[in-house]
């Protein structure tokens, strides 16, 4: 076990490396100058040397990104182009509301999809399971930003019930939580159904059930933890992405979020933003993927074989 944590540490270390060089060319493929941006465009030369030399953006391009590099292992990403605000106080304001976010979506998405999955198949061509197969398909086909606009005049607008911009209350969370998990619940939902369908026919549920065991402790304990794995694989890398920033949610219903953050950035060029944003949205992945692993072994131990 400890070689393979420090190989997937390794792992780890090599795809961080891997996405602040990336996204570092790309800024620089991607053209254009800060300094010019910065200055305006009735600055002359002088004001925009000194912003260069300000930033370090007259230096070559590999000691910009060493530089850039070694300042980030310290947990410095530099100040903003635009805000004179240190990049780290930036992500340290707007992560927390993305996590609590992506959190309370990915626990709304594995209750309501187990339930409704199991319930599907404990049932299967009932109208409790075509209930859930209608509402899995909307949830997978209905593309966020409407979901969010349609609930918000009729919740918001129509009837007055929940308010609409920001996270200042709990009350501020219900509408981006629907709309953040609806995709993830409509496809853990499918899993958790097909799962199920597949294990509730394998030889030991039938020898559980003739050994004279509860129905219940037969679901519970048999059935839903042998097909919890490719449930609980969606789920994380739903996780992932909801980490990275629900760019759609965060912008309708204007959440200073990391994903919001990092559009606004690429907007306006704003390279040590942009390169800081990516960066932890890569460190989630990399650690959400790493207790997947873990998780999975403790769910399935022949997993290890």
């Amino acid at each position: 076990m400890a070689r393979y944590t420090l190989r997937r540490l390794l792992q780890a270390v090599i795809t961080l490396f891997g996405v602040a060089l990336l996204s570092f060319l790309l800024l620089k493929v991607a053209g254009g100058d800060p300094a010019q941006v910065l200055a305006g465009d009735e600055a002359n030369e002088e004001v925009i040397a000194s912003l260069r030399r300000e930033f370090g953006l007259d230096e070559p391009v590999p000691v910009q990104f060493v530089t850039f590099l070694a300042k980030a292992v310290q947990g410095d990403f530099g100040v903003s182009y635009f805000t004179r605000e240190p990049v780290a106080d930036l992500i340290a304001r707007t992560y927390p509301r993305t996590l609590s976010l992506a959190l309370l979506a990915i626990a709304v998405s594995m209750i309501g999809g187990i339930a409704l999955g199991v319930a599907a198949a404990l049932r299967p061509y009932s109208a409790i399971d075509g209930l859930m197969m209608f509402i899995s398909v909307l949830g997978l086909s209905i593309p966020g930003f409407w979901l969010a606009l349609m609930l918000i005049a009729l919740f918001s607008v129509q009837l007055g019930w929940l308010p609409v911009l920001g996270l200042e209350s709990p009350r501020h969370y219900v509408l981006p939580v629907i709309v953040t998990a609806s995709y993830s619940l409509a496809l853990t939902a499918r899993m958790t159904r097909a799962g199920m369908l597949e294990v509730l026919h394998h030889d030991y549920i039938r020898t559980a059930r003739a050994k004279g065991l509860r129905e219940r402790v037969v679901i519970v304990t048999h059935a839903m933890r042998n097909m919890l794995v490719p449930v609980v694989t969606i789920s994380a890398l739903s996780l992932g992405f909801m980490l990275g920033g629900t760019v759609v949610v965060e912008i309708v219903f204007s959440i200073d979020g990391i994903g919001k953050m990092i559009v606004e950035a690429i907007q306006r060029r704003d390279a040590p933003v942009v390169q800081a944003g990516l960066m932890v949205v890569a460190a989630n992945f990399v650690a959400v993927l790493f207790l997947l692993d873990v998780l999975l072994v403790a769910l399935n131990p022949r997993i290890r074989l």
